[in-house]
């Protein structure tokens, strides 16, 4: 009887232990189960970009940089075949030149020989008007005698006004050939030679752009065409990364921006390099709009927690950090880790 009572009282025991021990063990899971996990907040790393492009189509004659090579601004990144430039250059050469021409013919005036005809005119009508002028004067005294009549001197008096007026052409037209051009069209032939001259300038400058040059400090991302394709105008042809300019990017809903507002420091870590730990300042906030994802924060549909673009730049450079690489901000509780 005792051995039975023993026996019973053991196994009492043993089932109060395991109660026990299954009611601690769901305790546990629960409290595992229902302890809200840490959020993180993962950000990718971003460099300002330049897109190397022409202003005049043409074909890819060569490369000097390669993909992954680094870069000093005013370096030649790659040289274009453009020959209807060079023509369009001919062209606008030989505008000028026809230009020239006629500016110094304006400013040079009449040629000697059309001087001298003019002249020689001005002479021959000079010497018909002293004739005329005598005539008329020798036949004025012979009507005032009465030996001649009216009628003959009127005749003469009328050829001597006429005389006059040939004179007066001539000499003006002497006057005019040994004058030149009028002001106004050398003024003229001045202006057609600036705009020959002004066109010249404009081909130049796409002259110019057959090599193209790197405007900033960087590494080649990209090379999108290859030696011999056709690029039209504005079309990409490089890619510089500015590895110097060089920030992180968070897309964060809103009910996690507690801590995190312009010009706040967040911490953070970047997995690809050894979760090697960064310290980044927050220099944009906007939100993304509607074509961002919306989440309710509460089953009920309260309201609804908006997602927010945050950009913050690294506090001090970050060795080997490459655009594209994630960055990652831990919440715990109610901070940023």
């Amino acid at each position: 009887m005792n051995e039975n009572k023993k026996f019973s009282i053991n196994n009492m025991m043993l089932a109060f232990i395991t109660v026990l021990v299954v009611i601690g063990l769901v305790a546990l899971a629960g409290f595992i189960l229902l302890t809200p996990p840490d959020d993180i907040i993962m950000g990718q790393a971003e460099a300002t970009q330049v897109r190397i492009s022409g202003k005049v189509p043409g074909r890819v004659a060569s490369f000097r940089y390669g993909e992954g090579d680094r870069v000093k601004a005013g370096d030649t990144l790659v040289f274009l075949e453009t020959p209807e430039v060079l023509a369009k250059l001919r062209q606008a050469e030989a505008a000028r030149a026809a230009a020239e021409a006629q500016s110094a013919k304006a400013i040079k005036g009449a040629r000697e020989q059309e001087i001298t005809g003019a002249y020689e005119m001005w002479q021959k009508a000079l010497a018909g008007l002293h004739i005329a002028q005598k005539s008329f004067e020798r036949i004025q005294n012979l009507y005032e005698q009465g030996v001649v009549s009216a009628q003959k001197r009127d005749e003469v008096e009328a050829n001597y006004k006429a005389m006059v007026a040939t004179e007066k052409a001539a000499r003006s037209q002497y006057e005019m050939a040994k004058e030149g051009a009028r002001k106004e069209d050398k003024a003229a032939a001045a202006a057609l030679v600036q705009r020959a001259e002004g066109a010249i300038a404009e081909v130049e400058s796409y002259v110019g752009e057959g090599a193209l040059v790197s405007p900033i400090d960087g590494e080649v991302a990209e090379r999108f065409p290859e030696v011999g394709e056709l690029v039209g105008t504005g079309a990409p042809i490089m890619n510089i990364t500015d590895l110097n300019d060089m920030w992180v990017t968070f897309s964060i809903r809103e009910d996690l921006l507690q801590d995190i507002k312009i010009g706040s420091e967040i911490h953070a870590f970047i997995p690809a390099l050894g979760d090697r730990p960064v310290a980044l300042k927050v220099y944009y906030m906007k939100d993304m709009g509607s074509y961002a994802a919306w989440k309710a924060t509460k089953t009920n549909g309260e309201f609804d927690s908006k997602t927010f673009e945050v950009r913050a730049r690294p506090l001090e450079p970050v060795p080997d950090l490459r655009p594209g690489m994630s960055v990652i901000v831990q919440k715990k509780g109610k901070g940023l880790v």
